[in-house]
């Protein structure tokens, strides 16, 4: 599967050009970058690959299919041309301003009849593959609820104003985690944290709890501005608890230098001091960490492409995501719990 990425920031130049590079049956044939900056990033990064100044041109150039990347009051109208186009489209979070757009993209890419999937690839991410593992285990018991949090003191990264705001850049991921996890929510509680710090006002914080379908509860807060630097998961049930405190590992060696094409034996896994803790009546235990690699993101996805497999996360799962983000944001405003 021949694609090209529209977009070199951050999210373009870490989490998603050396996943194309390391995932099975893709090939990364374009970058779209419009600064001289960005432009010099790329062609130190992949020297000799082509680099675009427009979607359009790149969707000339030829692709079977295109990752969105741009920032995010940019993506539902770069989306609808690349589906306009007849490509395949992997959007990154959130690909829409709300659900109600994101419908509008779901119905336009099936009457294209293209592939649009969502780029939640922190489903990924070893801490929640490990929590997954012991979820499936039974170890727990009947589960009564899971808590997260992911605090980073990185406040020159939040993204400002009306199309901004932690809530739909880490809550997009801490949401998808836990619907993925525990499945549908039925209602919402939230509360949020603003600034006007940056000359915008901006959601800085929030702390959310779903009740899930399944009879969980689950809890998902972060802060940026806070100078907390936390990663914890936490899973209580009938017989026992689980409990993990790590680190963020994929970010970390990309921001490190290393790229998973290097090193896919070793690439995800968190250390050992790192391990969480499995807390039963008769003993405690270390549990080891599980394999994390944005990497099966892409290679799931051009399998889907071909028809050999199902799609990673498609379209209908983003819409599940933005309808509790929306829901969220309801709910902060009237200090309500709101029924999906």
């Amino acid at each position: 599967m021949r694609i090209g990425t529209v977009g070199y920031g951050v999210g373009g130049r870490y989490f998603h050009a050396p996943f194309i590079e390391a995932a099975d049956g893709v090939e990364l044939v374009g970058v779209v970058a419009r600064s001289d900056a960005k432009r010099t990033q790329v062609a130190a990064d992949f020297p000799g690959l082509p680099i675009f100044w427009s979607l359009a041109e790149l969707l000339e150039a030829g692709v079977d299919a295109v990752t969105i990347t741009t920032p995010p009051h940019t993506r539902q109208e770069l989306v609808l041309e690349a589906i306009k186009a007849g490509v395949h489209v992997v959007a990154d979070k959130p690909f829409a301003p709300n659900a109600g757009a994101a419908r509008e993209l779901a119905v336009a890419a099936d009457n294209a009849g293209v592939v649009l999937n969502v780029y939640h690839n922190r489903r990924r991410d070893a801490d929640i593959l490990t929590l997954a593992n012991v979820l499936a285990s039974g170890e727990l018991g009947e589960l009564w609820r899971v808590h997260s949090t992911m605090d980073q003191d990185n406040a020159g990264s939040l993204e400002l104003g009306a199309s901004g705001g932690l809530l739909r850049d880490l809550g997009s991921h801490l949401v998808d985690q836990m619907l993925w996890l525990l499945g549908p929510a039925t209602h919402v509680h939230a509360t949020l944290d603003w600034t006007d710090r940056f000359g915008e006002r901006t959601d800085c914080g929030f702390f959310l709890t779903l009740s899930h379908k399944s009879g969980a509860v689950s809890t998902v807060s972060a802060s940026k501005l806070n100078h907390s630097s936390t990663r914890e998961l936490r899973a209580y049930g009938s017989r026992g608890s689980y409990v993990a405190s790590g680190a963020d590992v994929q970010a970390d060696a990309l921001f490190a230098g290393r790229r998973p094409a290097e090193d896919a034996a070793t690439w995800g896994v968190d250390v050992a001091e790192n391990w969480g803790t499995l807390s039963l009546r008769d003993r405690r235990e270390a549990v080891p960490s599980a394999q994390g690699n944005y990497a099966d993101f892409y290679t799931e996805f051009a399998r889907a492409v071909r028809g050999e497999g199902p799609e990673p996360v498609p379209a209908a799962e983003g819409i599940r995501t933005l309808e509790v983000l929306d829901a969220a944001r309801r709910s902060a405003q009237e200090n309500a719990v709101i029924a999906l």
